[in-house]
């Protein structure tokens, strides 16, 4: 194949080899990665702000991580836990009940998706509560398997053409100020499931992102999180944690639920936990997650040995450089770019985030509606000029930012400045 048109070349395999119901966002074809930048196949560089969806906290192939994946390749790659169990699961699951929020005990079990966990969450909650209904919120996003999609609040292109869902699956509204929803309508909204749907004490769980991911990027206020920690008191039902995008320093915390100061009953983890090997875990209250009887939970690659490896070398390196506290300065660095942009781009509506995990709303400057026409030029034109930007919302209308908090600080600067000028380049067009 011709170098000059290889990426045209894979494009044009993939195009028969593949299902089209996997939406890809470039043409590009990845050859090779470090730290925060990438190489196509045809040797073009990208700055990396997407991470993988979030899944690159600790960046593309951190010398550590790989160190402790090929430690693990040399011993073994499977047994199956279920089969014959390995002591780093035992280890890992020990470092996921301390770094999680909740001064009570804690039991881990670890799967291979967030999907995965998130559905394991509720088989979890409904074993231990007795009941079969769970809240979630409108704009969510909890995966693409059913009972996960059930419980995402949007629909295209999630949702459509799936159904029917699994029943006794209930959303609220999630309070975003700019679009004039407050906390008060979350709750009342939620009252209004109790009174028109569903009685609470059929309710086992209430489930929230505390930062939404595909939803917008729309920050959870801490006294949504305070209200509805007592309202799940009240009833007796769970309160069920989120963290697939938000978790390991994403957030200028480990958790962004600690930002609120509130503990969840259970909370659900992925993407970053190991620097891009497939694992996710829910780690609970222990005599909630001990309510499953044995057999009911596991997977034939849940907690796979190798990806174990990679997130207990994940954790080493997030403690050793510090990147919960970094996060929080690529994440203000970001926000005053944005900020002084907004000053002479009308466009922009809002910007928002916690720690490292900001995003950038685009809307008409006269109707309000969302431009999500302008989200696509800047993504555009950042590609062109050779920096990976995400976009999401309901509306697509807004542009979201999970770089590597390994990031260089030259190449993060780099990055800004592609920004700046993509931004600058659709106001123009």
């Amino acid at each position: 194949m011709d170098r000059l048109n290889l990426n045209q070349e894979w494009q044009s395999r993939k195009e028969q080899a593949t299902a089209r119901g996997v939406g890809v966002m470039t043409q590009v074809f990845a050859a090779r990665a470090k730290n925060a930048e990438i190489w196509d196949v045809e040797g073009k560089r990208y700055i990396d702000f997407a991470g993988g969806i979030g899944v690159l906290n600790t960046g593309h192939c951190h010398p550590k991580v790989i160190g402790a994946v090929e430690a693990q390749l040399a011993r073994f790659t499977h047994t199956c836990w279920q089969v014959m169990p390995y002591p780093w699961y035992v280890e890992l699951a020990e470092k996921m009940n301390r770094l999680t929020p909740g001064a009570f005990a804690k039991k881990t079990i670890f799967f291979s998706t967030g999907a995965e966990a998130i559905e394991n969450s509720i088989k979890i909650a409904r074993t231990a509560t007795g009941r079969s209904g769970v809240i979630a919120f409108s704009g969510a996003f909890h995966g693409r398997t059913m009972l996960a999609m059930a419980l995402t609040g949007k629909v295209a292109p999630y949702k459509a053409g799936f159904g029917p869902f699994p029943p006794e699956i209930y959303h609220a509204p999630f309070p975003i100020d700019l679009h004039g929803t407050s906390v008060d309508d979350a709750l009342a909204g939620i009252e209004r499931l109790f009174k028109a749907d569903i009685d609470p004490a059929r309710v086992a769980a209430i489930v929230i992102e505390p930062v939404q991911g595909e939803g917008g990027f729309y920050v959870a206020p801490p006294e949504l999180l305070r209200r509805l920690r007592e309202l799940c008191d009240a009833h007796g039902m769970l309160l069920i944690a989120d963290e697939v995008q938000t978790g390991f320093a994403r957030t200028g915390r480990w958790f962004a639920m600690e930002h609120a100061g509130v503990e969840p009953d259970i909370i659900v983890t992925a993407k970053s936990l190991a620097g891009g090997f497939p694992l996710s875990a829910v780690t609970g209250r222990a005599d909630v997650m001990d309510a499953a009887a044995p057999g009911g939970l596991g997977g034939t690659y849940a907690g796979n040995p190798v990806a174990i490896a990679a997130a207990l070398m994940v954790i080493d390196v997030i403690e050793s450089e510090q990147l919960v506290a970094r996060a929080d300065r690529l994440g203000n660095a970001l926000r005053h770019t944005l900020d002084e942009l907004r000053k002479t781009e009308p466009r922009i509506a809002e910007v928002r985030g916690l720690g490292a995990m900001i995003g950038v709303e685009f809307a008409d400057p006269y109707s309000g509606a969302p431009d999500a026409a302008f989200a696509k030029r800047v993504q555009a034109n950042a590609l062109d000029a050779g920096l990976l930007l995400l976009t999401c919302g309901i509306h697509f209308n807004v542009i979201r930012f999970l770089m590597p908090l390994t990031i260089p600080d030259p190449v993060f600067t780099e990055g800004l400045q592609i920004l700046e000028r993509s931004i600058e380049a659709a106001t123009a067009a």
